[in-house]
């Protein structure tokens, strides 16, 4: 019987050109997209990729090494029990943010050993896919209003092969424009990073109506206030989408129960990878609740949610952020073609981080 032998973190920074000066986020301005590319390794050799949301890449890295490896050590990978163990552990550390986000990566590198150990992708240790090509929907960062850069990477994205697109935008004025250059058959879909209060939000989504959009996304601020998520799920016409900022797997589960968005989003680096995932999206079978993660990376997570997303009873269109990027993982393995994503057969995830990549500067111990 293989066991765990190490458990590291490697910090992996993406340098990206999303068409216009670079975004803030958290108030700074963003030049890279960052994630810990979590990598465990057993004692016959064998690794597993997995990958943590990492807003601060030097903390996730500590924590792992400090609290995450020292647990998991001498471990059977194929103890499905472990990553409820691990969490039970950890939980006086906190329930959400730097931990969630580390056992997630956790999860998804031992679903990626376990289909290695048994020579099967994770989509069969699933139940088997019901799909291996995925479509996707290129999501744009944001243009803060700026209508013609909105117009031009609409216009891009489409010329790229995407089928449907996302904006990251607050305004009625911008959104008209990406309709305006989409057309009335394409589907468009709005994310408005948290952008309104409880007594905002049912006034600003009405002005959206006219614009036949696919999703309003994450519309109320704080994303916990699930109280005014159920008054305006009553009011609008418009469906809704919530889930990223969930403070817990828990938090997802009653939104799910409660019916209180259309799409559901958990995101596999933070909410519990790919276990989480697969638990949400049954729940969500067979009810108008339609699990539909999110996925602004580029990593083993993608990876993780185009399993989900071939194995689960309902087909959804995978997010992928359009921008150009320093090194485009998986380009050859799992490319982007036909304006999706055409799983493979190989064990596991289906690849690995490239060679290339993990010795080039974009990764960093």
């Amino acid at each position: 019987m293989a066991s765990i032998r190490r458990v590291s973190t490697l910090k992996l920074r993406l340098p990206f050109d999303h068409g216009a000066p670079p975004p803030l986020f958290a108030g700074k301005p963003r030049t890279t997209l960052d994630s810990g590319l979590v990598r465990i390794e057993l004692d016959n050799g064998l690794i597993g990729w997995g990958e943590a949301y990492a807003p601060d890449p030097e903390a996730l890295v500590s924590f792992v090494r400090s609290r995450i490896e020292p647990l998991l050590l001498g471990l059977d990978p194929q103890d499905e029990k472990i990553v409820a163990a691990l969490d039970r552990s950890l939980h006086n550390m906190g329930r959400s943010g730097l931990v969630a986000h580390a056992i997630s990566g956790v999860d998804i590198a031992l679903w990626d050993l376990r289909g290695k150990l048994q020579g099967l992708p994770v989509y069969a240790l699933l139940g088997g896919a019901r799909r291996t090509f995925i479509p996707a929907y290129a999501s744009l960062l944001q243009y803060y209003g700026d209508i013609d850069r909105v117009k031009r990477n609409v216009g891009n994205s489409l010329e790229a092969g995407y089928g449907q697109v996302k904006l990251h935008e607050r305004s009625v004025a911008a959104t008209a424009a990406a309709r305006e250059v989409m057309g009335a058959d394409v589907p468009l879909m709005l994310d408005t990073n948290c952008a309104w209060t409880a007594d905002e939000v049912q006034r600003e989504v009405a002005a959206y109506e006219p614009l036949d959009l696919h999703w309003i996304e994450e519309p109320i601020w704080p994303p916990e206030d699930l109280s005014t998520l159920a008054r305006l799920r009553e009011s609008t016409r418009i469906p809704l989408a919530a889930g990223e900022n969930a403070s817990s797997r828990f938090e997802l589960a009653e939104m799910a129960r409660r019916q209180l968005v259309d799409y559901l989003q958990p995101s596999a680096l933070k909410a519990g990878g790919i276990t989480a995932l697969w638990q949400l999206s049954q729940q969500c079978a067979g009810t108008p609740v339609q699990l539909a993660p999110q996925s602004a990376f580029f990593g083993p997570g993608f990876l993780a949610t185009l399993h989900v997303l071939a194995a689960q009873a309902q087909p959804v269109a995978v997010e992928r952020l359009f921008c150009s990027l320093g090194h485009v993982p998986y380009a050859d393995s799992i490319p982007f073609v036909r304006g999706g994503f055409q799983l493979n057969d190989r064990p596991g995830l289906g690849a690995d981080p490239e060679p290339e990549l993990l010795a080039s500067a974009f990764v960093s111990a």
